[in-house]
């Protein structure tokens, strides 16, 4: 018997980086767990891969639907899945600005929403939204994605107070720069990868990027029924870099 036995959760952008890393540790605890995400070919081992756009309200609904009538219910909700942008404040156009609140704000909401009658019906229900380091300290080139998670911060704080009296306790992760995909891809497009890779471990005082796993665990730890008493709380997994100045 594990502490997550019985339950089911779900986790958005959960094929690739800190959502697959997740939604491993979920099924490890005894959870059963279905993903969502736009490409499902890497989905882990052991879960249900739904493909779905969250952008899309329809989609989102019948796939949180799907989710909630295989597993019978749902008690967890990863809100994990988001897209990065680098810059300075006038480096992206409107459109731009309106893809990536869409994808990291009001794609929580969206699929919060689809999966809030199920939760209020769990003994365990649970909610972690994925935040940033960069929603506490300003971090240049990150404007866009800043502002994004900035808002992610605002949105869990006020979705814990909403949500108290339902039983639905909602806590948000903020790692600090990781070893992800979309930090690869960064790294690769850079002028100098070596440079600017040295440059991200600098800023963070442990030296090193944090890793999926070390955010997978802080995630897995506050959905936790262990984590009873725990809401409204933003957990920095960032390595110091928000908090200590060497």
């Amino acid at each position: 018997m594990t502490e997550l036995d019985g339950l089911a959760a779900l986790v958005t952008g959960g094929c690739s980086g800190i959502g697959a890393a997740t939604a491993t540790l979920l099924r490890d605890k005894g959870a059963q767990v279905a993903v969502l995400d736009l490409h499902t070919e890497k989905a882990p081992a052991g879960v249900t891969a739904v493909r779905c756009d969250i952008t899309d309200t329809r989609a989102v609904n019948a796939s949180v639907a799907q989710v909630a009538e295989l597993f019978g219910r749902l008690d967890v909700l990863v809100n994990n899945a988001g897209i990065g942008a680098v810059g300075a404040v006038d480096a992206q156009d409107d459109t731009q600005w309106a893809r990536v609140l869409d994808v990291n704000v009001t794609g929580i909401a969206r699929v919060t929403t689809a999966a809030l009658p199920h939760l209020r019906r769990s003994p365990h229900a649970a909610v972690v939204n994925l935040c940033s380091a960069v929603a506490f300290v300003g971090v240049r080139q990150r404007a866009l994605y800043s502002a994004s998670k900035g808002a992610v911060h605002a949105l869990t704080l006020a979705m814990a107070a909403d949500h108290a009296q339902d039983g639905i306790r909602v806590n948000a992760v903020a790692p600090g720069t990781a070893d992800t995909p979309w930090v690869a891809r960064l790294l690769d497009s850079a002028d100098d990868p070596d440079a600017a890779a040295e440059a991200l471990r600098a800023r963070q005082p442990l030296g090193r990027l944090v890793t999926a796993e070390e955010v997978a665990d802080a995630v897995v730890s506050l959905v936790s029924p262990h984590a009873g008493s725990t809401t409204g709380t933003i957990f920095r997994v960032d390595g110091g870099m928000t908090s200590l100045r060497l």
